[in-house]
């Protein structure tokens, strides 16, 4: 296959609609203030507030199970009043989450914010997917979904060094003073939603054989070609990725590598300076190549990432593991770079506008599972000490995700939905709603805001 024309850098933010723009415009800002505290959340439950790490674990453990609980109830929200007001409910969680957090004296309120943070996060991100596909193009899409991506990660690097300036284990009020900053953060969001961009993410019209039918359901969801198969890619691939990245990385590298806390700040900051100068010279060359083949090349990037953390245990303690497990962080970077642009526009271009929120609250379910199975697989196998069995799963679990991508996933998706460029005329029309989910969604604004 002829290597497609590569759009130039400029080009991906100017073809956005002005809609896209505003969305992306206050990203960056808005990471800042997640960078904040991102570091620091077991810092603060246990130093500052002084509960124990048995209990600080639970307490982060609930955060992602609170996203669950909200995910799938979340994408029939979102389908019945759009993702607009989705989108809105999320950002005021988020604030109010966040100020409580701040004032978590007792662990009742500690417990109240951290699930009330969680459940934003479990609403936000099939929200955002579904606001974001109702105003961007689909040959587009993925342009978006990886500018958002390098803005998040700048957004976080920026945050995370002004935390680590500011932040005084002896002056708690430096902790509160960042949680503030994160739900201030999310105010320019918010004024986007209620101001410049209230025409948007209007719930879809449905007809009425649609209303009639029963195709609004999970179940339409489960049924169409495709979608179990994504649900088990998202599922694997974010066990043996974020899940690993954020808990078993760590983890090994402490007690295998003998790396410094220093030396796992520097590798978490190589990861984000890597997605940042990195993303869009990869959204140029991917445009316009199979996606399922986009998220083989990831797998294979993923497993040579957990080939170097296994290579940090060779010579424990000395710089050389350190470099190791930066280099783990760095090349886990790159298929990070992969991902992002690949797998939300698949899920999106899959989903017909008036079933867009239930597309991505069973998708985002399935990678919030996985973030929370995947520390506790970490902890049992790196702590019982089987961590070359720990390696194994990690490298076939890549394996797995490169099996379901093509010999699963790409038979069941056209080429429009894979990525290629198809001709306008050879284009299949949105169907009924009860057709496969394969055939394209009806794109652009809500018909409202014309």
């Amino acid at each position: 296959m002829s290597s497609p024309p590569r759009p130039s850098i400029s080009s991906f933010w100017h073809d956005l609609p002005r809609e896209g723009r505003l969305m992306l415009s206050v990203v960056a800002f808005e990471f800042v203030g997640t960078g904040l505290v991102l570091p620091f959340w077991v810092v603060y439950l246990h130093e500052i507030r002084g509960y124990s790490l048995d209990v600080v674990g639970l307490l982060i453990a609930g955060m992602s199970a609170a996203g669950v609980v909200t995910s799938i109830p979340g994408g029939t929200l979102i389908d019945r009043v759009g993702p607009r007001r989705a989108m809105i409910c999320v950002l005021v969680a988020a604030i109010v989450g966040q100020v409580v957090m701040a004032f978590a004296v007792n662990l009742p309120l500690a417990i109240v914010g951290v699930a009330i943070v969680g459940g934003g996060f479990g609403l936000g991100w099939p929200s955002v997917q579904a606001l974001v596909s109702s105003v961007v193009p689909s040959e587009i899409r993925a342009r978006y979904f990886g500018m958002n991506f390098s803005l998040l990660n700048l957004g976080i690097g920026i945050g995370g060094i002004v935390g680590g300036l500011v932040v005084d284990v002896d002056r708690p009020a430096t902790f509160q003073a960042m949680y503030l900053g994160n739900a201030l953060s999310y105010v320019p969001g918010l004024f986007l939603m209620l101001v410049p961009l209230r025409h948007i993410g209007r719930p879809a019209e449905l007809s009425h054989e649609q209303a009639s039918s029963g195709a609004v359901s999970y179940l339409t969801v489960l049924r169409a070609p495709g979608m179990r198969t994504l649900c088990a890619l998202m599922f694997v691939s974010a066990f043996v990725g974020y899940a690993q990245l954020n808990s078993g990385m760590p983890a090994y590298a402490r007690a295998i590598g003998e790396v410094s806390t220093r030396g796992l700040g520097f590798a978490f900051a190589a990861n984000t300076v890597v997605i940042v100068l990195l993303q869009l010279l990869v959204l140029q060359r991917i445009e316009g190549r199979r996606r399922t083949r986009v998220i083989v090349v990831m797998a294979v990037v993923w497993a040579a990432s957990w080939a170097l953390l296994a290579a940090s245990g060779i010579t424990p303690g000395t710089w050389s593991a350190t470099f190791f497990v930066a280099a783990c962080a760095s090349v886990f970077a790159l298929g990070e770079t992969l991902l992002q642009p690949t797998m939300p526009a698949i899920v999106n271009d899959l989903a017909p506008d008036h079933l867009r929120g239930r597309y991505n609250g069973l998708t985002s379910g399935c990678f919030q599972a996985a973030s929370i199975l995947g520390p506790i697989v970490a902890g049992f196998l790196i702590g019982h000490g089987l961590h070359l069995e720990y390696l194994v799963v990690l490298i076939a679990g890549c394996a797995l995700v490169g099996w379901l991508s093509v010999a699963r996933l790409e038979p069941q998706l056209d080429d429009r939905t894979n990525g290629l460029r198809v001709p306008a005329a050879d284009a299949v029309a949105p169907g009924d709603p009860t057709a496969p989910a394969t055939q394209p969604a009806a794109e652009a604004v809500d018909s409202s805001s014309r």
